[in-house]
This record gives structure tokens, sequence and C-alpha cells, in this order.
């Protein structure tokens, strides 16, 4: 099958974040081992979502992961032109929830199997495709704590994030949290008798935004845009009517961290400022709903001179958003970003990928196993 074709496949199935996943894993399942691949699924704790690792050539010897994630986020934004669950091609554009982000990316390494496999491999190229990517990383986890039992160590992990083919070395960290306050309802014209939730968030949140604005002081790496990291309220919610005491506020925030900074440790302030409200009466809940690290590869690294002799490009030096590969270097393997696509059309109505760019990509992939071969 060719990549478009695979990928047909790909976007067909509405692996949306949170939901199950066994219909999508089971056919990417089927496809490697038909193209002479070692699988192994590995369930989550959710019970009905599971991770797919498989190994083409030794598996006792160091290699190289290809990482994607194979869940998308909802297609339920208007402005969609045609169904985000069939791929459509329109000039040398392809169309569909996933194409940029990143199911492209699993269908070119779907498609370069069989060429891979003809080769006699001296050193193993492996899958790692994860499940709830778009929820903080949730997935890879389980399926990096297996890595000992799968492989020999790999020398290094190329995470198919859309980058336009050109490879990235280092990306921010994040850390989201949602708190939530509870206090006592009452009528609004007997505040001494209630506890105002949305007054106490006020505090919380006052906190939060002086932390965002400290953060700008630096540490500082030019090489990020902002060269600092960042804090923010992204949503907030609470109160049932103007002349009632509001009971119940809660607000989401999140910490972006330039390499070296600890995500959670920037929600620290805010997170201590919340829990001195439980000292008025206050019931205070804080939830952290992700954290995973800043990604940081040097220049010079093996890995980055690899990516730069196979993509023929100097790799960028960083890009803010996240992806799993920061996950990846935490665990002592050497990470970095390359794959098709472009950040700015994912998580939009028609999210669309270049048919040059899958090309460009299945080509890089095929490289790779050139290499490796014995």
């Amino acid at each position: 099958m060719t990549a478009e074709q695979i990928l047909a496949q790909l976007v067909a199935f509405a692996s949306v974040v949170g939901q199950p996943n066994k219909a999508i894993v089971d056919w990417i399942a089927r496809h490697a081992e038909g193209c002479g691949a070692k699988i192994t699924i590995l369930p989550g704790p959710e019970g009905d979502r599971a991770n797919l690792f498989a190994t083409l050539g030794p598996s006792d010897v160091p290699g190289f992961i290809l990482s994607g994630h194979m869940d998308v986020v909802p297609a339920s934004e208007p402005g969609w032109t045609t169904d985000p669950f069939t791929l459509r091609a329109r000039g040398e554009r392809l169309f569909g929830r996933g194409t940029s982000d990143m199911k492209s990316f699993l269908a070119c390494v779907l498609a370069a199997l069989p060429a891979l496999a003809a080769r006699p491999l001296a050193r193993p190229v492996h899958l790692a495709f994860s499940y709830d990517e778009e929820a903080g990383c949730r997935g890879v986890r389980h399926l990096i704590d297996h890595l000992p039992q799968l492989c020999a160590k790999p020398q290094g992990c190329i995470v198919g994030e859309p980058s336009g083919m050109r490879a990235v070395r280092a990306h921010k960290g994040k850390a989201a949290a949602r708190i939530e306050i509870r206090g006592r309802s009452g009528h609004s014209s007997r505040p001494d008798q209630g506890l105002n939730a949305i007054h106490a968030m006020a505090t919380v949140l006052t906190e939060a935004v002086r932390s965002a604005e400290a953060l700008k002081a630096g540490p500082l790496d030019a090489s990020f845009a902002p060269p600092y990291s960042s804090l923010q309220i992204g949503l907030i919610g609470g109160g049932q009517a103007l002349n009632i005491i509001p009971d119940f506020c809660g607000a989401e925030i999140e910490a972006r961290a330039i390499a070296g900074v600890s995500p959670a440790a920037l929600l620290a302030p805010v997170q201590a400022t919340a829990a001195r409200l439980g000292a008025q009466g206050f019931d205070v809940g804080w939830d952290l709903l992700s954290e995973y690290p800043a990604l940081s590869l040097a220049a010079e690294a093996p890995l980055a001179s690899l990516l730069r002799d196979l993509t023929g490009q100097e790799p960028l030096a960083a890009v803010s958003y996240g992806t799993e590969a920061g996950l990846y270097q935490a665990a002592g393997i050497e990470a970095i970003i390359c794959g098709p696509g472009d950040i700015a059309r994912a998580h939009r109505p028609d999210e669309y990928i270049e048919i040059s760019e899958v090309a460009a990509c299945q080509r890089m992939i095929e490289d790779l196993g050139e290499r490796l071969r014995s």
C-alpha cells in the first residue's frame, strides 16, 4: 500500500483523544506484522486504550525509534468543508483530521516497512505508536516504561510531529492544573453569611498573573519564542446567578517552561496561594492535569547530525509547542522532532498535508533504513 492509501485508512479511524482505540491499533498491527515486524500491544491502565510497539531487525542491539501518536483532537469545530474522517485530495493537498498532526507520519512509517524489511538490517527500526498524546502525553509514559523489556537501549528517537520535515532540537515543557474552590452559598444581600468562591479564586488568579509577569525577567533562552517560560489562566467558571453568593469556582492554568526549568515548579506559587484559602474555610482542590519535560538536544549530538544528513537541512534550535520527545530524553534516550506537516494547520478545520511532504518523509525513513543495513 502507498502512504496515501494507508493515510486514508488511518484518517477513517476517529481515534479521538480519550476514547477507545482498539480499531486503529489492530489495523496497524496487522499491517506491520504483514511486513515482517514483531508486534507488541501494550494496554494502558484505562483498559480501553493501548500503545503499539513494533520492531524490524534485531531487537538486542541499539537502533532507532520512530515515534508518533495515534490519537487526534475532536473534529467538532465549524468550518470543515469535507468529512474530517474521510481523506480528500484537492490538488497537491490531502485533507482530513490528523493529516498534519500526525497520522501522515504514521502512514509514511508504515508505507516504508516493506523497503525496510527487504534490507538485512544490522540495527533495528522500532515503531512506538502511542495513545492520548493530545491529553498531555499520557499513553507514551507506559510505553517508555516497557522499553527495557522490548529492546536494547535505542540510540535515538525521531518523534514525527509536524515540523515541515526540518528537524527540531528543543521544545518547552508544560504542566497544567485545575483548581476547584468550594465556599458557602447564600443571598448576595448577606455576604457576611457566605463564602464567595469567586472572590477567593481572584486571589489565586492574581498570584498567577503576578507569576506570569515575573517570568518575563528570566531565565531566558533566545532559542524560544518568547524566550522565557510562561504561565496563563486558560479557563474559569463559577456562580449561578448575580444575587447568589457563588459557592464554587473552577479554573485551569498552564505553565510552559524553557529547558532546565521544571514546569510544575512554575505552578508552585499559585498552588501555595490556593492552599492557604483552606484556613479561611474554603475547600480547595488541586489536580495536576498533565506534565511533560522540555526537550534539549545539543547541536553537536549524533542524532542531530544524523537528521541533518537525512533531511539536508540544519535542524531548528527550538519550537515552543511540546511533544513526547522530552519524555524519551528524560528516560535517557536522545530524541529529536522531525515530521511532515505544519503545526499551524493542526487542530483547525480543513487540516491538510502536502503530498510532497509525505514523499519526503517516506524517503527519509527509507534512507535511515539504508544506513542501518548490514
